[in-house]
């Protein structure tokens, strides 16, 4: 549910908004509405001073923080910290293009640069060719008839040479010419490591400063709560020639009477009012432990508008089953639910609720792999075990049927939410027309399928299927305006009604994915089980060991794809499906207290 809100419009003195601000930050309850923020030229070194602090804070946390203390003042252990890891991105970068020409050097070996110049000098060429070795054997007779030509270094691919000629002498060697090298191949290994050695000496100054991390994270909140005061700041907007100042503020009403008196103390002045449609209203979501699990997945697309309908306990074990229905494995459903298991109860909190959310979707893919008889790609119906339960697994053709009527329940809840929604915002017969569009698809569906159950009074051709359609039909037609002259009503129904005659066709059909995904992935696995026994020798221990790792690569990768189809394609059918069929309404921002970081 969205938690309720109450909208506080503040009028301050001028002199008295710093602190005011302050005590705002420290109380932690009040949402600012901010505008856009300019940060000054110290603000800007401020925000990137900010975010160096974080960068070394993330990478400190990793190191070893019990050495001592050995700098006089944090600045100076950050200053240092600055100073060396500036030389190690250098360095880096340096040792990097240095590994690249001792690569290029290694075929030419120990060899002297001033001897090279000075046979120059003296009237003495050498030129330095490579060329593919069948290329360079056909060759090497007819250029040694001409030139002195010497092989330097060959690998599988190229034979690396030098042609030694006078410098009036012509060549024709076609091979690719490189570059005489300007420095010996040994000399650069030396380079090599010397930049090794000073990136451990700086490697070294970063390990000293790692026990100071706990105040580098200090100094990075107190940065933090200066800018967001700043931030805050600058939104106020300013009357009577600068001397007041009004601010917009926003509060949960459970927090109300806290925010009252610390405002009463303050001696600010201020006026209590509900949101209005015309207020930017921040959303706060309130919902329980389990459907709480659910708020990530609709923090991807957007909040819900202040005022609508908060779809995420609705949405939230929709998720879980078409996760669980697109995965289909009950043996891959175990896998998540041990490793969601593992995250929920050794990571830390955010980390942990996702893994809450795996263990959801994990069985979710139980029940349907057991539903369907699929356990890591293994068949149960054809096991003589489970023979007799053939009849009751679902086949291919009873779960396509599965999906569109999963697919067709969860489109009219989606439904039914709209009506109720409408209802409550705006009254309900400005929920008629929804209400007679959902009349004549159940009445519809119902004269198609009870006749198959045996109840046929009600079918395609029977009166009250015709009483109760022409129900819909009106309210469908004529009841989409109300108030409005009816031709006006009959023109905008029969726009609307072929709208949502080709939308809702459309968004069924977008339910087969489930049907395609589950069935990828179950055909993927048993693809990978049958690989792993027919590529196996028939020799003791090999044939295990081959078929293990077979599956074990096999599985992972299907695995791996099946989760990310599993992940994307229910979030569609719940933002695109569910949510056009439900009314949602986008918010515009989250709710965001002024808050000092501890």
């Amino acid at each position: 549910m969205i938690t309720p809100m109450i909208k506080y419009s503040l009028v301050l003195y001028h002199k008295e908004y710093d602190a005011f601000l302050a005590n705002l930050q420290e109380l932690g309850l009040v949402d600012i509405t901010t505008s856009v923020w300019e940060p000054s030229p110290e603000e800007r070194v401020q925000v990137a001073m900010l975010e160096k602090y974080r960068q070394g804070i993330a990478e400190l946390r990793k190191m070893d923080k019990t050495g001592d203390k050995s700098f006089k003042s944090v600045e100076e252990a950050f200053q240092t910290y600055e100073q060396a890891k500036d030389k190690i991105n250098k360095l880096s970068a340096q040792l990097s293009k240095t590994d690249k020409e001792i690569e290029e050097l290694r075929p030419w070996g120990k060899f002297s640069v001033d001897q090279i110049e000075q046979l120059k000098n003296n009237g003495i060429n050498i030129y330095f060719y490579s060329l593919f070795n069948k290329e360079f054997d056909n060759a090497i007779e007819e250029w040694r008839g001409k030139y002195a030509v010497e092989q330097i270094y060959r690998d599988n691919t190229n034979t690396y040479f030098v042609v030694i000629v006078p410098e009036d002498q012509i060549l024709d060697i076609d091979a690719q010419p490189i570059k005489a090298p300007k420095v010996n191949f040994e000399q650069k290994i030396e380079e090599k490591k010397a930049i090794e050695n000073e990136l451990k000496i700086q490697n070294e100054l970063i390990g000293k400063v790692a026990p100071y991390v706990d105040e580098f994270e200090e100094q990075a909140k107190s940065l933090s709560n200066m800018l967001q005061l700043s931030k805050v700041a600058q939104s106020g907007e300013r009357q009577a020639e600068g001397t007041l100042i009004v601010l917009e503020g926003w509060a949960t009403k459970d927090s109300q009477p806290e925010v009252d008196k610390m405002l009463d103390s303050t001696g600010a002045f201020y006026i209590k009012s509900e949101p209005t449609e015309d207020d930017e209203t921040p959303v706060l979501l309130k919902n329980n432990k389990f459907i709480s699990l659910f708020e990530t997945i609709g923090e991807f697309y957007a909040l819900p508008k202040y005022g609508t309908t908060d779809l995420t306990p609705y949405y939230g074990p929709f998720y879980a089953l078409f996760f669980g229905f697109c995965l289909g494995d009950a043996g891959y459903g175990a896998i998540y639910v041990l490793v969601g298991l593992l995250m929920a109860l050794k990571m830390k909190k955010t980390l942990a609720t996702f893994g809450w959310l795996v263990v959801c979707g994990g069985i979710g893919s139980i029940i349907f792999g057991l539903l369907t008889g699929n356990i890591f790609g293994i068949q149960l119906a054809n096991l003589k075990a489970f023979s007799g339960m053939k009849d009751i697994f679902f086949d291919s053709n009873k779960l396509f049927y599965l999906a569109l009527g999963i697919g067709i329940v969860h489109l009219l809840f989606a439904m039914s939410i709209k009506i109720v929604g409408i209802s409550k915002r705006t009254g309900f017969k400005y929920a008629l027309a929804p209400l007679g569009w959902m009349i004549v698809i159940i009445s519809t569906l119902a004269a198609l399928l009870l006749p198959s159950i045996g109840l046929s009074e009600f079918n395609m051709s029977s009166t009250p299927y015709y009483i109760v359609l022409g129900i819909g039909l009106f309210l469908m037609l004529f009841m989409n305006s109300p108030g409005k002259n009816p031709l006006i009503n009959l023109g905008s129904g029969i726009w609307n009604t072929y709208n949502d005659l080709t939308g809702i066709l459309s968004d069924v059909l977008s339910y087969v994915r489930l049907f395609a995904i589950c069935l990828s992935g179950g055909v993927l696995a048993l693809v990978f089980n049958d690989l792993a026994l027919g590529l196996s020798p028939d020799i003791p221990v090999i044939k295990q060991l081959v078929m293990v790792i077979i599956l074990l690569i096999g599985h992972g990768i299907n695995l791996f794809m099946s989760t990310l189809s599993s992940f994307v394609h229910p979030m569609r059918l719940t933002f695109v499906e569910f949510y056009k069929n439900a009314g949602f309404e986008a918010g515009q921002r989250k709710f965001t207290p002024l808050k000092k970081i501890k």
